[in-house]
């Protein structure tokens, strides 16, 4: 199924080296005729690193999509309740947030966001991107693969040598991903060496 007409919340956590790449994929979603609605977590939105300046990603974020980022907890709460999204992105997504999302912890807007999609019985798609996935964060990623509505971006290990149990998501394949999540199909291999 295209993503013409769809109405899509990405959730951005805070992977700050990974922001450069989603907003290409966030653009890619537009041009796909989609309707893009953001929703920033607290250090997503609020912390400056090497990579960027948060106010900076906010705002060009905010003009590729024509929609204004949900940036608290208050304004995700809507999203079930007046049935916003027809799908929902978590990218990138956190070990941090993984863990609260396994553990039914709605601290931040792109949790509450998650939480309150849920509800609604549609797709949740996450975008691996920590540096404990084979370590801590291994049974909260086996433990999402098994609930219904969620989905995963192909992932991969991204730097075996110096990082063992960091993997993150091929953010290549986002698109094709919430194409089939939105017909209730996990895409296939979800594991890959990411690109």
């Amino acid at each position: 199924m295209d993503l013409k007409g769809k109405n899509v919340g990405i959730g951005i956590t805070g992977s700050f080296c990974t922001f450069e790449g989603i907003m290409a994929q966030i653009v890619k979603i537009t041009e796909q005729g989609a309707n893009v609605y953001t929703v920033f977590s607290d250090n997503a939105q609020s912390i400056d690193t090497r990579f960027g300046n948060a106010q900076e990603f906010l705002d060009i974020v905010y003009q590729i999509t024509g929609n204004k980022p949900i940036t608290t907890i208050v304004g995700a709460e809507p999203i079930g309740p007046q049935n916003m999204f027809d799908i929902f992105l978590i990218a990138p997504c956190t070990g941090n947030t993984l863990a609260k999302l396994n553990n039914a912890i709605t601290d931040t807007p792109v949790l509450m966001g998650a939480k309150s999609h849920l509800r609604n019985g549609k797709p949740v798609v996450i975008s691996v991107s920590t540096n404990d996935a084979l370590s801590n964060n291994f049974k909260n990623i086996a433990n999402l693969m098994n609930d219904k509505n969620i989905y995963f971006v192909p992932f991969g290990q991204d730097n075996y040598k110096s990082k063992p149990n960091s993997m993150i998501a091929d953010i290549q394949q986002i698109v094709p991903t919430l194409e089939l999540a939105l017909e209730g199909k996990q895409i296939q291999p979800v594991t890959c060496a990411p690109k």
